[in-house]
């Protein structure tokens, strides 16, 4: 089914196509509109769903960490300071290994208060152990958001699906909306494999002392590693369902040939599309869009940057101090090639700030100087320092 609908709308109904058990969310803008939408679903007899409404983002996490472990495929999200309030409960459900799905609708983070788009809110808990996934339009978040419940069921890991705030969550665009019974045939029925049960007790998340935490850590790297293949999986699984690929971890579009490639996270990727066509003095260019950022791809982007000369790395994000930092760990990867290309590291659109399709030559000229650009920002045209 095609509709003309809001991104937050067209992800609440693939979240309820997902037959969720127990949604817990606090409301805050940008995300407000899903759970919204949501909670009418129940209301409505549409979706047999417990709706938890909490006191805070701390408590709604604490609800699905709760739920899932005792056997409900559980649901939340959130976004800016509600991901950070929520951050010492993420780093619980992933050390647990709890598979739930959280939407972060990606808005920046105060002071001073902004509540328009960038990335500092999911970049500031890349750590926790969730997996991360970025979406570059509408369709992809909802194709997103169908995958990462059977993404986290396999891994037995925590997804997060990030959308960019108001750039998607309230952008109506037509979406291919899937049926009920695809959604099914994709999904099987929730399953984990420490789920609680009085029958037979066990603990979770216990204290362990310093001679076996490292155990935990390792197991948790090592089943971001495993998730690699899980994500490519479920996209080409989706695609046998629905005909659409979400680019398994990492899309890429544009000249196979181009010396110059662009990466980027997120619904920038549409803005570097539209400007390569309108722009035509652009020279051929590799356009990328990260999907996956945690487990990172070092090996799928390793080969999708092979042959480069130079690679511009433009993100929503920022590390204070020390500069890009999705940039930092592409060239840590890209540093395995035999002739790495030379990364120039850009912030863009920090706080909702317009990135116009004229940036891309402004980043093309970039690459073209004698030494790679370290890091700088992106931003044609910046306001007098006051």
């Amino acid at each position: 089914m095609r509709l003309a609908i809001e991104g937050s709308q067209a992800i609440a109904r693939a979240v309820a196509m997902c037959r969720p058990q127990v949604v817990a969310a606090y409301p805050i803008t940008p995300q407000t509109h899903i759970v919204e939408a949501l909670a009418r679903f129940v209301a409505n007899g549409e979706l047999d769903c417990e709706i938890v409404s909490v006191e805070s983002e701390f408590s709604a996490a604490s609800v699905v960490l709760g739920a899932a472990a005792a056997g409900s495929r559980a649901y939340s999200a959130s976004a800016s300071q509600g991901i950070l309030l929520m951050s010492e409960v993420l780093y619980n459900i992933a050390g647990q290994r709890i598979p739930l799905v959280l939407t972060c609708a990606n808005r920046t983070v105060g002071a001073p208060i902004n509540i328009w788009n960038d990335q500092q809110d999911s970049m500031a808990v890349r750590d926790s152990g969730c997996i991360q996934i970025y979406c570059t339009d509408n369709q992809d978040a909802v194709d997103a958001t169908i995958q990462a419940f059977r993404i986290a069921e396999t891994a037995e890991l925590p997804v997060m699906v990030c959308v960019d705030g108001f750039l998607l969550t309230h952008l109506f665009e037509p979406i291919e909306l899937p049926t009920p019974e695809q959604v099914d045939g994709f999904l099987p029925p929730y399953r984990f494999s420490r789920m609680l049960d009085p029958a037979h007790p066990l603990s979770l998340g216990t204290l362990v002392g310093p001679e076996r935490f490292v155990d935990t850590r390792r197991d948790l790297h090592a089943a971001q590693q495993r998730a690699l293949s899980v994500i490519i999986e479920a996209d080409a699984a989706w695609a046998e369902v629905s005909g659409r690929a979400c680019g398994g971890l990492l899309r890429v579009e544009g000249d196979a040939d181009a010396a110059l490639g662009v990466l980027t996270l997120g619904s920038v990727f549409g803005t570097l599309i539209e400007a390569r066509t309108a722009l035509p003095d652009i020279p051929p260019v590799k356009l990328m869009a990260l999907r996956a950022f945690r487990p990172f791809p070092v090996d799928a982007l390793k080969e999708a940057c092979r042959g480069l000369a130079d690679l511009v790395v433009v993100e929503r994000a920022l590390s204070p101090g020390a500069g890009g930092i999705v940039a930092a760990e592409v060239r840590a990867a890209l540093s395995e090639l035999e002739s790495p290309p030379r990364v120039h590291g850009f912030a863009a659109g920090l706080g909702g700030r317009d990135v116009p399709l004229e940036m891309l030559g402004r980043l093309v000229e970039a690459a073209r100087g004698p030494r790679p650009v370290r890091f700088d920002f992106a931003d044609l045209a910046r306001p007098a320092a006051e």
